[in-house]
């Protein structure tokens, strides 16, 4: 199909909303003539609050600041033709009788949730029962055990909610009035029945939960409402429809992979990397089990089957002590410049080894792995970039090989999108580690996947795969070849002995 001819000449506007963790966007897709054009036209902080022992979000804040993006792209004329929101998972929002949150929602960094899982999994169901009802991985954040904690302590937003919406679905119903609960940030709860799609009525039962006090279940793509009056007033703009898109951003990620045939794994790269590849239905196995894998929700019903691997983490919180220190050299270019004058080999470690989750010091956390591993200790800060970067590659071979275990067709590319992509030494590592085609890029991949969910509900694409071609047209991609595959086969021995 000729993408310039089926967009068509009209220009149209997508305005998509990206909340993460730390900080949220606002965008604008248009597309004209054939192509699509992302412009930022709001940029803004995401503060955790902390009150009374607990940690919240700001969901009034965070409303007001999709107010203001919709404000100001009315201000400039933009004809908006549909909303879209998609968010980090897991958490949500107790909302009232009266259709008013009954508090700011926990963060899934509160500390309730530290104990919750082990006492959720020793005194309620086993970790066999969670998962193969789920086939979700086990993460002490899930919602199910956040659930669990306030539940047993009489929590009184819990207590008294007629409706429970995770976070996209919360805005989307403060804008529209209408509470939907779209799938694939459903399915980051630890409550979802793949099989079923729908909730467990057994696990929210174990919290004393009922169906009904959840949105009806809408898969991307689907118009929840329009903007109500009260929204217009306050935006300057018209009924404008608002649109589930994949509103978990790791699934919106995922959809924008630009892939041009099912051949493929993916590798979301930031703070986090996820690996994985997408399949027709969940893979719920007592070896995917055993690797904790997890099937999550993805777009046109498709089942994102992949694993969390501790990610650039390692890197930036090394990069912020240096900085702090007062050291020289340390801007992006010239860390990885040094870094390939270093040593390969010397040292490694496993990325995801529970000594890497927050410690005091990074840089001496990743020394006393490698001193108490018998391994030379590295000093230099290019020696410390070299062990993070080669050590990531190994994990991804690693994890690259048990995907190609499940995958039902060989896997002939590995695409690497987000933040990480523009990492040009540990792309060339991780093609060298897997011995794989890697293909780099988009770094916009949340917000590109957001916009074509929308631009597909209205009818300017058919199915995922037209929206990926159309992507794979839209933008450049940087290639890596395998080149030096011999030595990470002997070091990949070293690396699986840790």
């Amino acid at each position: 199909m000729n993408t310039q001819t089926h967009f068509g000449t009209k220009q149209k506007h997508f305005f998509a909303v990206d909340l993460g963790a730390t900080s949220g966007r606002t965008i604008v897709g248009t597309f004209s003539d054939g192509k699509l054009n992302l412009e930022e036209i709001s940029r803004f902080d995401n503060r955790l609050i902390e009150v009374g022992r607990h940690v919240y979000w700001d969901i009034f804040a965070l409303y007001a600041e999709i107010i203001g993006g919709l404000r100001l792209a009315a201000q400039r004329g933009i004809d908006i033709e549909s909303i879209g929101i998609d968010t980090w998972g897991v958490d949500f929002v107790c909302f009232g009788d009266d259709g008013a949150p009954l508090r700011n929602p926990l963060a899934y960094r509160d500390p309730q949730t530290f104990e919750a899982i082990d006492h959720y999994l020793a005194n309620v169901h086993d970790r066999e029962t969670v998962y193969n009802i789920t086939g979700i991985e086990f993460m002490n954040f899930n919602s199910l055990y956040q659930l669990h904690a306030m539940h047993r302590e009489g929590n009184s937003a819990l207590k008294n909610a007629a409706k429970i919406l995770f976070m996209p679905d919360a805005l989307n119903y403060m804008l529209t009035g209408e509470a939907a609960c779209e799938y694939t940030i459903a399915s980051t709860s630890q409550l979802i029945d793949p099989k079923t799609k729908d909730f467990s009525p057994e696990l929210l039962a174990s919290v004393g939960l009922r169906r009904e006090q959840f949105g009806r279940m809408v898969m991307p793509g689907t118009k929840i409402g329009t903007l109500t009056p009260e929204i217009q007033r306050l935006t300057g703009l018209g009924a404008v429809p608002v649109v589930a898109v994949a509103g978990h951003d790791t699934a919106s990620a995922i959809a924008a992979v630009p892939a041009k045939t099912d051949r493929f794994a993916y590798l979301s790269s930031g703070t986090w990397s996820l690996m994985g590849i997408e399949l027709a239905s969940p893979a719920i196995t007592p070896r995917s089990r055993e690797l904790d894998f997890t099937n999550e929700g993805g777009v046109d019903g498709r089942t994102c089957f992949l694993k969390n691997i501790c990610g650039m983490w390692l890197y930036e919180r090394c990069r912020k002590e240096w900085t702090e220190s007062g050291l020289s050299g340390l801007s992006h270019a010239e860390l990885l410049a040094s870094t390939m004058h270093a040593e390969p080999f010397r040292s490694i470690i496993h990325p995801d080894d529970p000594t890497f989750a927050n410690p005091s010091s990074m840089v001496a956390a990743i020394q006393e792995f490698c001193r108490k591993t018998g391994q030379p200790v590295p000093e230099t800060t290019a020696e410390i970039c070299r062990c993070i970067f080669e050590s990531l590659a190994l994990r991804y071979r690693q994890v690259f090989g048990w995907l190609k275990s499940f995958s039902p067709a060989p896997i002939d590319v590995l695409h690497i999108i987000g933040g990480g992509s523009q990492n040009a030494i540990l792309n060339q590592m991780t093609a060298d580690a897997c011995n794989v085609t890697v293909l780099a890029g988009p770094q916009e991949c949340t917000a590109l996947g957001n916009v074509m969910v929308q631009a597909k509900a209205a009818g300017l694409a058919t199915d995922i795969r037209e929206m990926r071609q159309f992507i794979a047209d839209a933008v450049e991609l940087r290639r890596f070849e395998p080149q030096e595959t011999v030595g990470w086969s002997e070091v990949y021995e070293r690396f699986s002995g840790l």
